[in-house]
C-alpha cells in the first residue's frame, strides 16, 4: 500500500526532475528525460551521456524536453 508520504516524495522528486530537465534542456542540442526508478523515483538523464538509449532506461522515461539549441549554424 502507497501512503500519502511517498506519494509526495514521488510528486516532489518528479517535478525536480522536471525543472532540472527543462534548465539544461536550454543550453542542449540533446533531449532531456525525466525518469522513473524504483529506489530514487524520479531523475533527470540528458540523452547526450548516450550514444542511443539503452533500452532498460529507455522504457522507463515518463517525459521528455528537447534541447533547446541548434546546431544549423
Amino acid at each position: 500500500m502507497t501512503t500519502l508520504g511517498n506519494l509526495e516524495s514521488n510528486s516532489n522528486s518528479y517535478f525536480e526532475a522536471l525543472a532540472t530537465a527543462e534548465r539544461r534542456a536550454l543550453h542542449s542540442f540533446f533531449d532531456q528525460h525525466v525518469v522513473e526508478d524504483d529506489d530514487l523515483g524520479y531523475f533527470a538523464l540528458d540523452e547526450g551521456d548516450y550514444n542511443a538509449l539503452p533500452a532498460h532506461l529507455a522504457s522507463r522515461v515518463v517525459h521528455t524536453v528537447h534541447g533547446g539549441m541548434l546546431d544549423e549554424y
